[in-house]
């Protein structure tokens, strides 16, 4: 086994990197916050912008109406929350009366009893310090000690000069004014610049890959659009059943709760909660009983979940591509860095991160750390599945797999890139003996499974990526590809040396796990109308080849998962089937991508094989293609009507190299 892998001077450089990075935002937060609040409302005006530009209104006309909507909007949502906090404050003495009696009703009950025990046990307490600490007083000063006298001191401040209480007073208002004129100012220019700033983005992070680059970029855009409005909607919508909720029940200013909440919502998991708080205590102090307090905390504790569990799941599903695992950890970090911002600005921050990892080789930790995507490949999940020896569990992401593609895919992507995976770290001495026979018990097993199973393109799309759905470099590793297409002709159309109940011959390779593919590979020639059977490796030995049995075989095919760089004795198991059956053709299949036989004609040619393949697919479309030509040249000669002899000719060959 290698050595334990020890952090590099990359791996160090990055760190380092990182931690300046998390510095530079915590103490320049006042600088970068009005940046990402204008770059953020950038992507929601951005839609208006062009919508507006559609109608021929113009690039700085378009802006500067997308910009003057949002300032209105926000206006006038601060206008709602002013007066209605004006209102609130106006009836507070009439609350603070029905609170003190509603708490002097509780005193009087069990509430009441429990708190004089409580005092009774404090006075208790503190008789015993106070004679604790007049004990330990007199023993410090003596028999004849004075205790001196405490003398009063007067602190006077001086009195504040003019600009000292301007700054007071105005630096309250004056601050959140001038984050607002920023935000503003850079809104504008991002949005009458934004083609420009794009290609700069592209000149520096991706010109030698402007497919990448530009691919990045649009998914991030899509996906901040896509969060934002359906945000802004679904909180919106949240608001109003609050809003309405509390005023059927009949909580004073249900506007400004349904606003309060909506804006609230933005915080991921606990901001709808938070926002709860306020009305349930203003319904305590505006009911006298509890009934109003009860359904207000109802209204919260239902809603949330329905909006947050049912309602966008089914609207927009995992449009932010993150885990609820990431949603929360990101919670916490920005809301550390930046506070109540931080608290809104994670999920569209976290949101960028996922797309760099998507796109970027070097970053794709950070979409396995915070995606919602499997962190695993099929081929890994397949593989570590095998290795613990749960073949239920292979067999319900096989399912899941096969509901978006076929079952000779799902063979040639996931199933033998998996064996191949075992029978390499079974080379390597790191899976046990025990291990390997529970993976070709699984294997066997799996096969087994799907025998009912056709080999077609699924009719639904039920487990497919969404077409806006970028995959991860993972998923691109591992593309779908189309069923094997046709059926071979029917049995009483073929020659006889094809009629039989298995007419081709599985012969698995010397590998411990080659067997488990011929027997996928005969399974996918019975689904395809030819009969098949496997035999293993012995059976064709130097010793038991001449008693192997070839009556009603008419092709041989031959896998391998792995030929160890060196196919001698894959000649010589080929010479061995030519002198048992002379001009029986055979297929030898090369599972592993890269072997030089699948490439080189003369090396090939040396080893004596008919037909070369790389993917059972492309075996059985082999296999599909030997049947029809024979079938083809039995019933040429019957075609003939004149009573001329047919001219004889060799059949053409069946070499594939892909």
């Amino acid at each position: 086994m290698p050595p334990p892998l020890v952090p590099g001077v990359h791996g160090l450089l990055t760190l380092a990197i990182g931690v300046v990075l998390i510095a530079a935002l915590y103490f320049g937060r006042e600088v970068f916050i009005p940046l990402v609040l204008a770059v953020l409302l950038s992507f929601v005006l951005g839609p208006v912008v062009n919508l507006l530009r559609r109608i021929k209104l113009g690039r700085v006309p378009s802006v500067i109406v997308a910009v003057l909507l949002a300032l209105g909007m926000l206006g006038g949502i601060g206008a709602v929350i002013g007066t209605q906090v004006a209102g609130l404050a106006g009836n507070l003495p009439q609350y603070q009366a029905t609170v003190q009696k509603k708490f002097a009703g509780l005193q009087q009950g069990w509430f009441g009893e429990a708190n004089r025990l409580l005092q009774k046990f404090n006075h208790q307490v503190r008789d015993v310090t106070q004679k604790a600490d007049a004990v330990g007083t007199s023993a410090a000063t003596g028999p004849a000690g004075d205790t001196p006298k405490p003398q009063l001191v007067r602190v006077q401040e001086p009195e504040p000069s003019p600009l000292a209480l301007a700054e007071k007073v105005l630096g309250p208002v004056v601050s959140p004014l001038t984050d607002v004129g920023i935000v503003l100012v850079v809104v504008v220019f991002l949005l009458l610049q934004r083609e420009d700033l794009r290609n700069r983005m592209i000149r520096l992070f991706g010109s030698r890959d402007l497919h990448r680059t530009t691919v990045a970029m649009d998914d991030a855009a899509g996906r901040l659009g896509t969060y934002f409005l359906a945000q802004l909607g679904m909180n919106a919508a949240f608001g109003v059943i609050v809003g309405v909720g509390l005023w059927f029940i009949g909580v004073p200013n249900p506007l400004l709760w349904g606003v309060f909440s909506a804006i609230m919502r933005f915080i991921p998991y606990i901001g709808s909660f938070i926002s709860g708080i306020l009305p349930v205590a203003l319904a305590a102090a505006v009911d006298p009983g509890w009934s109003m307090v009860i359904a207000t905390a109802a209204l919260f504790l239902i809603a949330e979940p329905i909006f947050g569990q049912v309602i966008e799941p089914l609207l927009y599903g995992h449009s932010t591509g993150l885990s609820p695992f990431a949603v929360i950890v990101s919670t916490l970090f920005w809301g550390f860095l930046w506070g109540p911002i931080g608290l809104i600005l994670a999920t569209p921050f976290t949101v960028c991160l996922v797309v760099l990892g998507r796109h970027v080789d070097s970053l794709e930790f950070l979409d396995v750390l915070l995606g919602d995507r499997p962190p695993l490949t099929p081929v890994e999940n397949f593989y570590q599945r095998m290795l613990a020896g749960d073949p239920d569990e292979v067999r319900d992401l096989a399912e899941g797999m096969l509901k978006e593609r076929s079952l000779s895919s799902y063979y040639d992507e996931v199933a033998l890139k998996g064996l191949q995976l075992a029978a390499n770290d079974y080379a390597r001495g790191v899976v046990t003996p025990a291990q390997l026979d529970g993976i070709r018990n699984s294997a066997r097993s799996l096969v087994e499974d799907f025998e009912g199973h056709p080999d077609a393109e699924p009719d639904g799309e039920d487990n497919a990526l969404h077409p806006k759905d970028t995959p991860t470099l993972a998923e691109r590793a591992h593309p779908k590809n189309e069923a094997v297409p046709g059926q071979a002709p029917p049995r009483e159309s073929l020659p006889e040396a094809w009629r039989g109940e298995a007419p081709v011959l599985c012969v698995a390779g010397r590998g411990p796990l080659d067997e488990a593919s011929s027997a996928m590979l005969a399974q996918l020639l019975r689904k395809h109308g030819l009969g098949a059977k496997v035999i293993g490796y012995e059976a064709v030995s130097r010793d038991r080849i001449r008693d192997l049995d070839l009556t009603g075989v008419a092709m041989v095919c031959i896998s391998y998962l792995d030929i160890s760089g060196s196919p001698a004795h894959l000649r010589y198991l080929l010479e061995r089937l030519k002198r048992r059956a002379p001009g029986m053709p055979v297929l030898v299949g090369l599972w592993p991508v890269g072997e030089k036989v699948l490439t080189d004609a003369a090396l090939g040619r040396q080893i004596g094989a008919d037909v070369y393949v790389a993917s059972l697919r492309d075996g059985v479309e082999a296999c599909l293609k030997a049947a029809q030509t024979a079938t083809d040249s039995a019933t040429k000669p019957h075609e003939l009507q004149d009573g001329r002899k047919p001219t004889t000719s060799a059949p053409s060959s069946l070499r594939l190299v892909p």
